[in-house]
């Protein structure tokens, strides 16, 4: 039986395929404060403007493409049984072909009625606009968890990482909650990794095996230490 390798992905491993994030944009956009594109609160507000900031949104993933920090968890599904819980709402974990995902913060390739949050619809890279009516009537809106919102699949998110063999962190501060908590979740014996350029300034955790590297490159680098992590249990076997 596969061990089971559980990783957690944050906005680093989608921006070196030139996704932009909040972080990009200083907490701006367009001179309007996230909050007012990324809130219930915003979107009361002004729905013209959200809906243009995810449609543009939506328009720029449909040009960029996974890198091989995506396409690397992929090739570890022949040794491991892979499941990526990503903050990222892209799509480029699917497009590199993984199986198993756990989008906790939501999908922008979905939207969803504002009436019932359990009416979702791909909508690829297509544009919403205000109008555009879920089949009870309601507006659709992004399905994006917004700040201030619920994350539903939290729940789902701690049981797959209680249940891990190999935890690994990719790309993100761990500084978001809920998902920064998920590291508590593991159990006691699990190897942990963590990715990140800046890895070695985030933690001092002698439990951690930090690679300060990009997603590409220290997913090479992972790569590496599985092999021998399983050639280490197939000669204890």
């Amino acid at each position: 039986m596969k061990k089971k390798l559980v990783v957690l992905t944050g906005a680093g491993i989608s921006a070196e395929s030139g996704v932009r994030t909040f972080r990009d944009m200083d907490g701006l956009w367009e001179d309007h404060d996230i909050m007012e594109v990324a809130s219930y609160k915003g979107w009361l507000k002004n729905k013209d403007l959200v809906l243009d900031f995810y449609n543009k949104r939506r328009n720029q993933l449909a040009k960029v493409k996974p890198n091989y920090g995506h396409i690397g968890l992929v090739e570890l599904e022949e040794l491991f049984d892979v499941t990526i819980i990503t903050q990222n709402v892209d799509d480029l974990h699917e497009r590199a072909g993984s199986k198993n995902i756990l989008h906790l913060h939501g999908e922008l390739t979905k939207a969803r009625s504002i009436k019932d949050r359990n009416l979702i619809y791909d909508i690829g890279y297509r544009e919403i606009h205000e109008g555009d009516l879920c089949e009870l009537g309601s507006q659709l809106r992004p399905h994006i968890v917004w700040f201030g919102e619920r994350v539903r699949e939290i729940d789902q998110a701690i049981k797959i990482v209680s249940e891990a063999d190999i935890f690994v962190v990719i790309g993100t501060s761990m500084q978001v909650y809920p998902a920064a908590g998920l590291l508590a979740d593991t159990k006691k014996d699990v190897l942990i990794y963590f990715i990140d350029p800046n890895a070695k300034k985030m933690f001092h955790r002698s439990n951690i095996a930090l690679i300060s590297e990009n997603a590409s490159t220290g997913i090479k680098k992972l790569k590496d230490l599985l092999m021998n992590y399983k050639c280490a249990l197939f000669q204890r076997t």
